[in-house]
């Protein structure tokens, strides 16, 4: 739903289909998923609760969600069909909220909350809940016009949580403010019992963000206390070459057991990831930069950049490939930077401006001559090809930088800052 759009009265999905980007219906909307926040504001959707063919529950996140219509959901990308299993955390919005009896915080009157309102922030694929539609009184007597009202999520007391006590429902709430940086400082500063309560009630992305800002040996414990299927959806989630690096600090076995239940596209990244060596260009790539075709438009391109999960440094450039546009099968043509994106037309291909004089990497480049590449040639991100041409990833600043620094710079960081810490 786009900025502006009318909102979403919640009662109005419940049971409608779920398409793939395909027009292939995936299942039926049965319940949607938020989190309470401190300091009352408004609970952030994770996600659908969405019931398949089988009979099957499964968790579909937001930002998964491309579009909330009139009688159906549009999905894109694959969705995990494991069965969905409610966190301390979550509130199911149909199950929990609607029918639950608040009060107005102007005049303390009790009201049933009979449905809720759903909107998508300006700008971001982040939703919340917006308004709520109560009913005054408790209902049974013949009612009169009035005594129905649509009112803000400020204006009710009953749902939001408190910021006191020990239970990681508080916590997980005060961290969502946090960058992931910061959840990982004050995590690292947590007993084990404490970090193992907080990664169980965070959801996978969530999770999967912060560990790739923590220490290895904070990573590996976290992974090795949570129930292996959600171990492998938050391999899933994280960056490939971030898993990759957490998966080689496990025993052998292990890992191979985690790669087993990954999805099989994800886990073939990350087994080539594996392949290589760890100083080199194919140990330091990521397999998912920014590919278009070469008769893709300066406006495609703008609108590959904008996307809110990339970092900085992959959002700098895109590089253009023959079909198929994907790591490591697209032959490699050049790279568009985003300062050229910002310069020509919407309507101009790709092809007529890319960059195609430097010479990219080959996978065994070994780490000191992939930073003087991009030190030399003052870039942020620098493709990979094998033999043949093919694009096989890139590797950007930031991940040259943590292997530049010493290897227990983000402990040397944690410890400058206390961060919020927990008891045991």
């Amino acid at each position: 739903m786009a900025a502006g759009a009318p909102r979403v009265f919640v009662s109005h999905l419940s049971g409608v289909p779920v398409f793939d980007p395909n027009g292939d219906q995936v299942g039926r909307v049965r319940d949607l998923v938020a989190m309470l926040r401190v300091g009352g504001r408004p609970p952030r959707l994770l996600g659908m609760v969405v019931e398949v063919v089988s009979r099957r529950r499964i968790f579909v996140p937001m930002t998964r969600v491309t579009g909330v219509e009139s009688g159906q959901v549009i999905t894109t990308g694959v969705v995990n069909m494991r069965r969905f299993e409610q966190r301390p955390t979550e509130r199911l919005v149909l199950g929990e909220f609607l029918d639950r009896r608040v009060r107005l915080t102007e005049t303390d009157e009790e009201v049933t909350v009979l449905d809720v309102a759903i909107q998508q922030l300006p700008a971001r694929r982040d939703w919340e809940i917006d308004k709520f539609f109560v009913r005054k009184g408790r209902g049974g007597a013949l009612r009169r016009k009035g005594e129905t009202l649509t009112v803000e999520w400020s204006a009710i007391s009953g749902f939001s949580l408190e910021e006191h006590g020990q239970g990681a429902e508080s916590l997980v709430a005060t961290f969502e403010r946090l960058r992931p940086t910061d959840v990982a400082n004050a995590m690292h500063h947590l007993t084990p019992k404490r970090r193992a309560e907080v990664a169980a009630a965070l959801d996978d992305d969530r999770l999967a963000d912060v560990l790739e800002e923590l220490p290895g040996d904070d990573q590996v414990e976290i992974l090795g206390k949570l129930e292996e299927d959600r171990a492998a959806d938050v391999l899933e989630a994280m960056d490939p070459d971030d898993a990759a690096d957490l998966l080689s600090e496990l025993p052998e076995a292990d890992k191979e057991r985690l790669l087993a239940l990954m999805r099989p596209d994800d886990a073939a990244d990350v087994r080539r990831l594996l392949s290589y060596e760890e100083r080199t260009a194919g140990g330091l790539m990521t397999t998912e930069p920014i590919i278009l075709r070469p008769d893709a438009t300066v406006a495609d391109a703008l609108a590959r950049v904008r996307q809110q999960d990339l970092s900085p440094a992959l959002a700098a450039q895109v590089y253009v490939c023959r079909s198929p546009d994907e790591t490591p099968t697209g032959k490699y043509l050049g790279t568009v930077h985003f300062q050229r994106l910002l310069r020509d037309p919407p309507f101009t291909l790709v092809s007529s401006i890319v960059d195609s004089d430097l010479v990219p990497l080959t996978p065994d480049t070994p780490l000191p001559a992939v930073t003087s590449y991009l030190a030399a040639y003052n870039m942020v991100s620098v493709p990979v090809v094998d033999e043949s041409g093919s694009l096989l990833g890139a590797v950007t600043v930031d991940d040259v930088l943590d292997h530049l620094l010493p290897e227990d710079w983000r402990e040397t960081d944690f410890q400058g800052e206390e961060g919020i810490a927990g008891g045991s």
